[in-house]
């Protein structure tokens, strides 16, 4: 079932389950005669007594003990009513809780984007089409221009460049020849080339990191609330008040009105409602969060872990520098490249392109028809001479152009990070281009709001190579780096820093990301990151701004300090109310209604804005 189906199937049920349960309860009170009424709240009644002896039997004090006491107390005192709308209440909770974690789970993908149903068998003298699933191990398949790779295999013909971004988070294509290896779920940007399989189906690469996702969502999902394990823990004070009075007073009405008022109902309310105010707070600020236990984690993170490329690189290569020789100046170098480069779409003639129009340099076509060269660069002639432009592979060792020491020095100390795509004409080198992934333009500014927030690390985790890391790492302010790591490593990253006892928020954007993203303890993607990286991640920024990270510290921050400022007072409050009802200062009633009264009032508080107005514009 595709996923947006199984998502508006969960609404679904969720919007008919709470219809039927308020429409029951309202039928049974107007049409049904009182002594049936009274039957059917008995035998609803006896499924929560049963959980609550059984979990006393386990020797556990919870809110389930103590929801199915106050059950029995109704029951005993023919007080009907109030043991029905306690049972609609908690009927409500739970459907709650199992609609939250089920449709947190629908948003993991069950399969990833190899959507391929067939695929081209080279085994023998023609390619013959067929069905993915007859793939064996040891065929041959060949994959071309545009293609996705859906298989983990070997090439064992041909040459192209293969987009590995989503694997190795690497922005620009790299190129592949024989024997070397190719994942699944990679794209032959241009080229064609016959792949040995290695691995299918589930045993593929991608595939393992679908299974670490699933794994850690699954321990993800055994996490408790907050309010619920505070709710639990003080469940024995209103068994211990219930006793006392009891005890001392021999009154069981005023008893039973102790046990009535207590703290679980007012926990249990104000911090869903917090929550859900905040989580509605950051959706207003183009946030969207799947679950309060999320902003708990942002809120208490010492650590923040972003992959580069993507994240705080818009993964989109532009023109960095152009470093002319031989004569040539700088203009001469790049309007020659722009002019040859306008012919091909990828990625790297688009940088140059676009380039040299925002240096305002005009490029007239005054070369003969160029000469594509599949995976290593493109020839032409100009003015009379032959004009290449490409990689070092194939400007030096296919073309025969010399490069000096001198000019090698200086592209080495100009260069830096850069990718370099070389130019020669007559034989002679006349210029190089860098090409690099710069950072988002509120890349560091969001660092340092970060760490203003009270972020002690600010790590970087990236396929790329370790100087374009160490580069933008240097830029940004970014305390830890980490290049060359697979995404198998950005997992174990993840698990070891936790290991230290450190709270991890992971921000990144593709499939190579999403085992780190299901590891850390509050995962967060950008708006353009691949649809595996925001099924997985817990939070989706959906404006592509980095400095809506700290905007959501902000949020968590305050959401906290308003639970446990609710805490409190419910706390002091209740106290106050038993200890006055158990001298007999105020009747059970005035109890009842000063509780209740006091659990809308906070509730009502919870549903306040978090954020002031100067707080959205960061």
């Amino acid at each position: 079932m595709p996923e947006d189906d199984a998502t508006k199937e969960i609404d679904n049920n969720f919007k008919s389950g709470l219809t039927k349960l308020v429409v029951t309860h309202y039928a049974k009170k107007f049409l049904l005669p009182a002594p049936l009424r009274a039957a059917l709240t008995i035998w609803n009644g006896a499924k929560y007594i049963l959980k609550g002896l059984s979990t006393l039997s386990e020797g556990k004090l919870t809110v389930e003990v103590l929801d199915a006491a106050s059950i029995t107390a109704c029951l005993a005192q023919r007080n009907f009513k109030t043991a029905s709308t306690i049972m609609l209440m908690l009927s409500v909770s739970s459907l709650l809780e199992d609609y939250t974690h089920a449709r947190t789970k629908a948003v993991l993908t069950s399969s990833l984007a190899v959507k391929a149903d067939k695929v081209w068998l080279a085994n023998g003298s023609e390619d013959v089409l067929i069905p993915i699933d007859d793939l064996k191990i040891g065929d041959r398949i060949r994959v071309r221009t545009g293609s996705v790779i859906p298989v983990d295999g070997e090439i064992t013909d041909g040459e192209a460049y293969i987009n590995e971004a989503s694997m190795t988070g690497e922005p620009l294509a790299v190129m592949k020849s024989r024997d070397d290896t190719v994942f699944a779920g990679t794209v032959v940007e241009e080229g064609s080339v016959v792949v040995r399989v290695r691995a299918v189906s589930s045993d593929t690469k991608i595939q393992k990191i679908i299974e670490l996702i699933d794994s850690s969502e699954n321990l993800k999902a055994g996490i408790q609330s907050r309010a619920e394990r505070l709710a639990d823990s003080i469940v024995p004070f209103s068994f211990l008040g219930f006793g006392l009075t009891l005890l001392f007073t021999r009154n069981i009405t005023r008893a039973v009105s102790l046990l009535m008022v207590d703290y679980s109902c007012a926990i249990k309310l104000s911090a869903p409602i917090a929550v859900i105010s905040a989580l509605r707070e950051a959706a207003d600020q183009s946030i969207t969060v799947k679950g309060g236990k999320y902003l708990e984690a942002f809120a208490a993170a010492d650590t923040i872990v972003f992959d580069k490329t993507g994240t705080l690189t818009n993964a989109e290569p532009v023109l960095d520098k152009v470093i002319p020789f031989g004569g040539y100046t700088e203009e001469e170098v790049l309007r020659t490249a722009a002019c040859i480069e306008e012919h091909f779409p990828h990625s790297m003639a688009r940088a140059i392109v676009k380039g040299a129009e925002k240096r305002g340099v005009v490029h007239a076509e005054e070369h003969a028809e160029v000469n594509y060269i599949v995976a290593h660069g493109i020839a032409t002639t100009l003015r009379g001479e032959r004009a290449v432009i490409g990689s070092r592979h194939f400007v030096c060792e296919d073309e025969g152009v010399t490069i000096t020491s001198e000019q090698q020095a200086k592209i080495d100390e100009t260069a830096g990070a850069s990718s370099v795509i070389y130019l020669a004409v007559g034989g002679s080198l006349a210029g190089v281009l860098c090409i690099i992934d710069p950072p988002r333009p509120e890349a560091a500014r969001a660092v340092a709001l970060m760490k203003k927030c009270g972020i002690e690390n600010v790590v970087m985790l990236t396929g790329d190579s370790s100087s374009a890391a160490e580069k933008i790492a240097q830029q940004l302010g970014i305390t830890e780096v980490h290049a060359q790591v697979l995404p198998e490593d950005k997992h174990s990253h993840i698990e070891a820093l936790k290991k230290q006892a450190r709270c991890v928020i992971m921000v990144g954007d593709g499939i190579n990301d999403a085992p780190a993203l299901a590891a850390a303890d509050v995962s967060v993607a950008m708006s353009d990151a691949s649809d595996i990286a925001k099924e997985t991640a817990d939070i989706t920024i959906r404006d592509a701004e980095l400095t809506e990270l700290a905007v959501l510290r902000m949020l968590s921050e305050r959401l906290m300090e308003r639970i446990n400022s609710n805490y409190r007072f419910i706390l002091t409050f209740n106290t106050a109310l038993l200890a006055l009802g158990f001298f007999g200062v105020i009747t059970p009633s005035m109890s009842a209604l000063l509780h209740n009264g006091s659990t809308i009032a906070i509730c009502v508080k919870s549903m306040t804005p978090l954020l002031r107005g100067d707080d959205k514009a960061m």
